[in-house]
């Protein structure tokens, strides 16, 4: 038994480099959660990662040359309060989203 209780909330979703407000979930809404943003760093000139509450822009990593390749584990724990999450990401940078998103 692996201890995990069903049915478990959470979800997950991959956004790939160059994308621009990529929506989590199906449609995404007011509501939804993000948990934790797994960021894998692969060019750091352009590893820009911004995630979206609506219209609200938060700057998670910027594409600078003093970041490092790598992973990096980002926690949000956060519900969006003015429409769907969103992610933008630069050319040298991939996301995997985790939380809770509308079908």
């Amino acid at each position: 038994m692996s201890g995990v209780n069903l049915p478990y909330r959470f979800q997950y979703e991959t956004v790939a480099a160059s994308q621009t407000a990529q929506v989590l979930g199906g449609t995404g809404a007011v509501g939804d959660y993000v948990h934790r943003l797994i960021i894998s760093v692969v060019t750091v000139a352009t590893s820009g990662v911004t995630l979206l509450d609506g219209s609200t822009s938060i700057v998670l990593l910027t594409g600078a040359a003093t970041n490092v390749p790598g992973v990096y584990s980002v926690e949000v724990n956060a519900v969006s309060a003015s429409g769907a999450w969103k992610i933008t990401t630069g050319a040298g940078a991939t996301v995997v989203a985790v939380g809770i998103f509308s079908a």
